[in-house]
């Protein structure tokens, strides 16, 4: 059988995330932001975030809450797994794995449309021509290729964490292509789905039956953990359409 069930939780409201919002809202072509994107930590509302992700961990029946964790390294992720165990009082083993980062964006990191549009036209064309799903900017990823990472740690999971409830705290994309996989997806049907924006610390289920290979969503995009808090509800997109 595997995993039993997978808690799938983006990372809290970073302070990248605040930096894309001004640089939209300016009009500007590029997101004034000094760290590599592993290195960007949550703002402070994506720490009461986390914070109030623990209150719902510690409040979750035996029955629903996680035996374990598995986390993207980049900071935000971290930052984000490590305040809501702190908050919930859970000692949970914490596994840090490379594939479950954010997606790459190459040339184009850090450039909203704008940007992309003024300093790569030619990658503006290109993503227009091949679509969001297969397009792979200049030493990126395309979309099929997070999801060709995210099929080996899927497998991973099921040979080491068998029949155990599995939380992963991870990026957007990221939640949106263990979906994909897991849901045997086309190409069309995660890209409608991806049209309602993954929240930052929202919580999303997907589970199978006991001896079961299917996965069955139970639950998606859930925030209202931070409305109990209160802590503010965001939901951060990554490279928008132009």
């Amino acid at each position: 059988m595997g995993v039993r069930e997978l808690v799938l939780v983006r990372h809290g409201e970073s302070q990248g995330n605040v930096a894309a919002a001004a640089a939209y809202e300016q009009g500007l072509e590029a997101i004034e932001i000094e760290e590599r994107d592993a290195d960007v930590e949550l703002s402070p509302a994506g720490r009461d975030q986390a914070r109030a992700l623990g209150g719902a961990l510690a409040t979750m029946t035996e029955g629903e809450r996680p035996d374990v964790v598995w986390c993207s390294p980049y900071v935000r992720a971290l930052q984000t797994a490590r305040i809501a165990l702190e908050e919930a009082d859970l000692d949970l083993s914490v596994r840090v794995d490379e594939r479950l980062r954010d997606r790459e964006l190459g040339i184009l990191d850090r450039l909203t449309v704008t940007g992309v549009q003024t300093r790569h036209p030619e990658e503006a064309e290109l993503r227009k021509r091949l679509g969001k799903f297969y397009h792979r900017p200049s030493g990126g990823e395309s979309w099929a290729d997070v999801a060709l990472r995210l099929r080996s740690v899927l497998s991973d999971l099921d040979r080491a964490e068998h029949g155990r409830r599995v939380l992963v705290v991870c990026h957007d994309a990221v939640v949106m292509l263990i979906r994909y996989v897991c849901e045997q997806m086309s190409e069309a049907q995660v890209l409608e789905t991806e049209s309602e924006p993954v929240r930052n610390v929202s919580i999303t289920r997907l589970s199978r039956r006991s001896g079961g290979t299917t996965w069955q969503l139970t639950g998606f995009n859930d925030v209202s953990h931070l409305e109990e808090e209160p802590a503010p509800v965001t939901h951060h997109p990554g490279l928008r359409d132009g």
